[in-house]
């Protein structure tokens, strides 16, 4: 019988494989920006860091957009609240509203995010060759859109 550990070692499945790839991004895009004035921030901040936009964005649509719950994106903004990077704003489309807004420091973030980011594309896109990348970032969106939109409940 094959054990878990040499499963995830020969043959890793979608979710541990993804996993990986994610913790691994995660640690240098993080370790990047810490190098670069922004150390305070960590990897659960991705959730609405990753989905901010310079107009800013309501917090039930980063919640839609990262797949988190609402209250772990209201939790997350708090924090990065606190920490400089983004305020929030009365939505001009409704102002009951509120839109989450990068401050001066958060549009910093992004930016440095941005390149960091198009940097480890770039080099993972000169290791396999350009055509395979994009081959791959298409597939694996498809498949991560299909897996979003069709949750199969546990049959047991």
């Amino acid at each position: 019988m094959v054990t878990r550990e040499q499963r995830n070692r020969l043959d890793p499945d979608l979710g541990v494989l993804a996993g990986r790839l994610l913790f691994a991004v995660q640690r240098e895009l993080f370790a990047t920006l810490a190098a670069r004035g922004f150390d305070d921030l960590h990897p659960r901040h991705g959730a609405v860091l990753a989905y901010l936009d310079a107009g800013g964005v309501r917090a039930t649509e980063l919640s839609r957009l990262s797949g988190q719950h609402k209250q772990v994106i209201g939790t997350m903004i708090d924090e990065l609240e606190g920490l400089g990077y983004v305020e929030r704003r009365p939505d001009p489309a409704d102002r009951r509203a509120k839109l989450i807004s990068p401050t001066e420091r958060g549009l910093s973030q992004m930016r440095a995010a941005d390149q960091i980011m198009a940097d480890l594309q770039e080099r993972h896109a000169d290791r396999v060759g350009h055509e395979a990348f994009a081959q791959f970032k298409a597939v694996l969106a498809d498949v991560t859109e299909h897996q979003r939109s069709h949750p199969r409940p546990d049959a047991s």
